[in-house]
């Protein structure tokens, strides 16, 4: 690839697994953008600003991987399921409120009022907690994706509110950044559109204006949101997205494709204290194995296993994180994965040849892995070496069901799996290239971390509690307490989920 990329039309592809990890249907951040620049231009808003938020907008929920984790923890296993009627509900209403926390514990069963209990108790500091992950996730993936201020700052306050009962910081009125004020009822319009219709959906912005939304801004809706949103049932909405960002159009030079490929990797692994790092370890594995055994094009490689876990997101983390056997039900949700992995890059013109290896990830010689149960020769090369680094370096992570296998019993299962199911080769140059992964320098750590902050960081990244942390470092809870506070205030967050992509980022999850 020589050619430079156009930033829209990755990201557009991207943003298919943030709907996902949101529970909604693919293309409602490509419709909302499309809404939020039409309401933009109305403002009569510089076409400079209008491209901050055409990106705000299709990067809104880039962060929604941040809580996934504590979420299943506060509200029971259907808290993916609330997330869906969380996203629609005004804090501002009793009535709203009450009925997010009456869905508190569904599915728990005898469990049911511990959830409600904690859901009760948690009231609004938790979901502040929530809301202040997932814009410093979001923050940190704009800085990652090359943008500017502007960006960044519109999606780290992209869940205040007009009125300053917004989180994270109660901003107020026009002291929330226009791309935010904007990005917000778009994104809440087009998924009202889907659900009720677009009378619904009119009513519904109308009614929050002054008091969750910007006056002006519902006002601009009410003058194109209608219109927009039919051309979004009768057009191409792909189309529209590229179409409609302002000029001149965002392109990254093709060495950049793996800087984005790493951000989106780090996010996928977040929703779960038990993936963290994996996409990249995988990664790192499998380019060096490509390497070994002269594939010819071992950049692919590495591009299609950092980003062969992006399906993950279609799965609620209470069936990733079941310690127990999976349902019929769960197993088929869990099979289809790599599916939405294949869907995610083929909508992306620079991925589509990704697509294919990356989807294959599961599949097996023998016919017996998943979604497509694929013969070895229907597998390409990059499938069967993806397939034995993704095989490895899973087993090297705790699960929820099973401990990690230190690195000679991985490799003595991965061979044994060569019998049949994987490709020896491939299995070879992986545990190869395994063994001679070199183990990072003190003084390479960033941020001025020491060895023992690097130690809290990996600790707490796995959702452990200060005193969790203390127990496995044989310290006091309060010198926990200090070492966590300590990183924080070296790397610039607040909470684990902006420590954990700190840590994805540089590499401090690897051994």
């Amino acid at each position: 690839m020589t050619e430079d990329v156009r930033l829209a039309e990755l990201l557009a592809a991207l943003s298919i697994t943030t709907d996902l990890a949101m529970g909604h249907e693919p293309e409602k951040a490509v419709r909302a953008t499309i809404l939020a620049t039409e309401i933009a231009r109305h403002m009569d808003v510089p076409e400079t600003d209008v491209a901050d938020v055409y990106f705000t907008t299709l990067l809104k929920h880039v962060g929604c991987t941040a809580t996934p984790h504590e979420e299943l923890e506060l509200f029971g296993p259907d808290a993916y399921e609330m997330r869906q009627v969380a996203e629609g509900t005004d804090v501002a209403s009793l009535r709203e409120n009450l009925r997010l926390m009456g869905m508190a514990g569904r599915g728990a069963g005898l469990a049911r009022p511990r959830y409600l209990a904690r859901a009760i108790a948690g009231g609004k500091e938790a979901g502040a907690s929530i809301a202040r992950a997932t814009c410093e996730v979001a923050t940190n993936m704009s800085d990652r994706l090359g943008f500017g201020d502007a960006v960044g700052r519109a999606l780290f306050h992209n869940t205040e509110r007009w009125d300053g009962k917004g989180d994270p910081e109660g901003l107020r009125g026009e002291d929330i950044p226009l791309a935010a004020r904007i990005a917000e009822p778009a994104t809440q319009a087009v998924v009202g559109h889907r659900r009720a219709g677009a009378d619904v959906a009119l009513a519904t912005t109308e009614r929050r204006a002054g008091g969750w939304f910007d006056p002006a801004v519902v006002e601009a809706f009410r003058a194109v949101g209608l219109r927009t949103l039919e051309r979004l049932e009768a057009e191409d909405p792909w189309t529209l997205v590229l179409a409609a960002e302002p000029q001149p159009v965002r392109t990254i030079s093709p060495d950049r494709l793996d800087a984005v490929a790493e951000a989106f990797a780090d996010v996928i692994d977040l929703a779960t204290p038990f993936t963290m790092g994996h996409s990249s370890g995988v990664a790192d594995l499998a380019a060096a194995a490509a390497e070994r055994l002269e594939m010819e094009d071992p950049r692919a490689v590495r591009l299609a296993s950092l980003l062969h876990d992006l399906g993950r997101a279609s799965v609620a983390v209470r069936i990733w994180e079941k310690p127990g056997p999976l349902s019929t039900s769960e197993w088929e949700q869990v099979r289809l994965h790599p599916y939405h992995t294949e869907r995610i890059l083929s909508r992306s013109v620079v991925l589509q040849p990704l697509a294919r290896i990356a989807g294959m990830h599961h599949e097996r010689r023998d016919g017996t892995g998943y979604h497509r149960g694929a013969s070895a020769a229907e597998m390409p090369a990059g499938s069967r070496l993806l397939a034995a680094a993704d095989a490895y370096q899973a087993m090297t992570q705790e699960r929820p069901y099973r401990a990690a296998l230190d690195p000679a019993q991985a490799s003595e299962v991965l061979l044994s799996e060569t019998r049949d199911r994987l490709d020896p080769e491939c299995a070879r140059a992986v545990i190869e290239a395994a063994g001679q992964r070199p183990s990072r320098a003190r003084e390479m750590w960033p941020a001025g971390l020491s060895d023992r902050e690097v130690e809290v960081i990996r600790l707490l990244t796995r959702g452990m509690s200060n005193r969790a942390i203390a127990d496995a470092l044989v310290i006091s809870p309060r010198t926990a307490e200090h070492h966590v506070q300590h990183i924080y205030a070296k790397i610039g967050v607040s909470t684990r989920a902006g420590a954990a992509m700190f840590a994805m980022e540089h590499g401090l999850l690897r051994d």
